[in-house]
């Protein structure tokens, strides 16, 4: 006789559940990851880097301090990788813009430096000036983001580099994009803004034919 198979209190339907419906953890350590990313800059733009512990950012992200320290050892490791995670993602989403007249070009570069990335990196870079350990990350960070900026910036607006002042007429553009996210941290600065965004692509479109 064969062997009889014991008994047991599974279900046949458990028994059916395949593996792939559970949440893997590799998954799950990913989700956790960008959590705390997103919890790290919101942190930053709303309580400075003073007011940004881990506790802090663990806590908005819900989940525990040291998972928080399992993925980043060091609180200069967690704010540096939140404020690239942040960058990546504007630049994705510039990256998937349509061709489009330059005053919309011109608007989405100018709103990279209206919104809560850019509060979070002024804390950041004030913290930098001050924290020896941190400012190399900071200044290597902001060097690769503006270097990544400045050429979505030159596609976008279709920008024939190898003319003479095209280069610096498009960092221009993105230096008066920062003037402007500075001067909106304090107040509202929308009305003026737009004003300046439609005058800037008139004069782009002068510069750049």
């Amino acid at each position: 006789m064969g062997a009889v198979t014991p008994p047991t209190d599974r279900t046949p339907e458990q028994d059916r559940t395949p593996k792939q419906d559970r949440t893997p953890k590799q998954d799950r350590s990913r989700a956790t990851r960008r959590r705390l990313l997103e919890a790290a800059v919101a942190c930053l733009a709303e309580h400075g880097w003073a007011g940004s512990t881990v506790s802090v950012v663990a806590e908005r992200a819900g989940v525990s301090r040291g998972a928080a320290q399992h993925h980043f050892p060091t609180r200069e490791d967690l704010f540096t990788a939140a404020v690239e995670y942040v960058a990546e993602e504007r630049s994705a989403a510039l990256r998937a813009l349509p061709v489009q007249g330059r005053t919309a070009v011109v608007a989405a570069l100018v709103d990279l430096y209206t919104g809560p990335l850019f509060r979070a990196a002024l804390q950041l870079w004030a913290a930098a000036s001050n924290e020896e350990q941190l400012r190399p990350r900071v200044t290597e960070l902001e060097a690769r983001v503006g270097r990544e900026t400045h050429r979505i910036a030159v596609e976008l607006l279709a920008a024939d580099e190898t003319r003479p002042g095209v280069r610096e007429t498009v960092q221009g553009l993105l230096d008066m994009a920062r003037g402007l996210g500075l001067a909106n941290v304090l107040t509202d600065d929308t009305a003026r803004r737009r004003k300046v965004v439609a005058q800037w692509a008139v004069l782009l479109d002068e510069a750049l034919g």
